[in-house]
């Protein structure tokens, strides 16, 4: 049985760092990032404000594209994320 995972986009409240991220359960990673269950990069500079996230059919899907994404310029990552989320709010509420 295969289950949906996710490629999302995580920022700090000044939106000047961005964090690529896969995860199979995307209320739960985010629900992890915002309580600073994760330690590491998200935890040191509080990133923890979802601006952008796309479901992948597969969790092989989801490794792929978020290789993509790490890849891209900066500014190459602003237009993805502008597709979906221009003012850049934070989305973790309109997923639960």
């Amino acid at each position: 049985m295969q289950t949906e995972s996710y490629v999302y986009l995580l920022t700090n409240k000044n939106n000047n760092v961005l964090y690529t991220g896969i995860t199979n359960d995307l209320i739960r990673r985010i629900h992890e990032h915002k309580n600073k269950l994760v330690a590491g990069f998200t935890k040191k500079y509080n990133v923890d404000r979802l601006i952008y996230y796309e479901v992948c059919g597969d969790i092989v899907g989801a490794i792929e594209r978020e290789k993509q994404i790490k890849g891209w310029s900066r500014k190459k990552k602003h237009v993805l994320i502008n597709t979906l989320n221009p003012e850049w709010n934070d989305l973790y509420q309109s997923i639960l």
